[in-house]
């Protein structure tokens, strides 16, 4: 960042993403992924733009994604389409420190708020929710509800989070949980978590001033949520992955706000090879695509 304005860096050279990753991945650079937004708007989908990379323990690499996304909400205010980011911690510095974190999310948040661009904060393993929450708090409190944070139904103690979230001006997201935590803070079986996502959902459409972001695939679910929507009046959108259901996305678009999550960016592999292993439904979605 210089002179409080963040620059663009060209990235390195790599290897292009095949045809079969590009299902799921918007490409390699920040231009591929506003264009990819670009075209989601001319189908009534919004966007919400992540730059792959988690997991960061040097500061340099930290303030160097920090520093694109501060550069891609800049880009985003020119763009004809409804589109946000969403950050990881790990990915802006929780593991070096929360203070770091903290302040890395703050650059954001600010170039953000001055633009008007809305922040999602990714939940990522359990290890996290607490520093993620907290720093949602306080910006949550300052932002006139400019932020949104993720948690995840499979952990025992979401509905808590959910109770003390209530109050805040921001967005929640909902999601299943794509984790493996520990069976004594989480639920297992796969009906269980079900049941904590339905009670989720209707605790957040009872509670929620600022609406509910559904985070789910499952038609059940998102059947659901329409039906929590037609009793509380409370507002929803409903957020999908890029390169799964996309007919579905298109569709619930005509009757609902809909948000496309683009992943982008050179560390494509490892997240392309994690959304093959968490649902054999996508598995089968790039088989398919290979003999298309």
């Amino acid at each position: 960042m210089v002179g409080g304005r963040f620059t663009w860096v060209r990235p390195a050279d790599v290897v292009m993403i095949p045809p079969v990753a590009n299902n799921f991945v918007a490409g390699e650079t920040a231009a591929e992924a506003i264009e990819h937004a670009r075209g989601l708007e001319r189908r009534g989908v919004g966007t919400i733009l992540n730059l792959l990379g988690e997991h960061y323990g040097d500061p340099a690499d930290a303030a160097a994604d920090t520093a694109v996304y501060g550069n891609v909400v800049e880009r985003l205010s020119s763009v004809d389409a409804d589109a946000c980011v969403s950050v990881k911690p790990s990915q802006i510095g929780l593991d070096v420190s929360e203070a770091l974190f903290r302040e890395n999310l703050d650059s954001i948040v600010d170039v953000a708020d001055e633009h008007g661009t809305f922040v999602w904060i990714d939940m990522e393993d359990h290890t996290t929710t607490d520093a993620t929450l907290d720093a949602y708090e306080h910006h949550a409190r300052g932002t006139d509800g400019n932020v949104g944070v993720c948690v995840q139904s499979n952990l025992k103690r979401t509905r808590g989070d959910l109770e003390r979230l209530a109050a805040l001006p921001g967005k929640v997201r909902l999601v299943k949980g794509a984790y493996d935590p520990p069976r004594e803070i989480a639920y297992q079986d796969r009906e269980r978590v079900d049941r904590a996502y339905r009670e989720d959902l209707e605790f957040a459409f009872e509670a929620f001033e600022g609406g509910v972001a559904v985070g789910s695939h499952d038609p059940a679910m998102i059947d659901r949520a329409r039906e929590l929507h037609a009793e509380y009046d409370t507002g929803f959108e409903i957020q999908m992955l890029m390169g799964v259901r996309e007919d579905a996305q298109t569709e619930l678009a005509r009757e609902y706000p809909v948000y496309q999550y683009v992943p982008y960016g050179r560390k494509w592999f490892s997240y392309f090879y994690r959304r093959l292993r968490e649902r054999r439904r996508n598995a089968l979605f790039a088989l398919r695509a290979l003999v298309d």
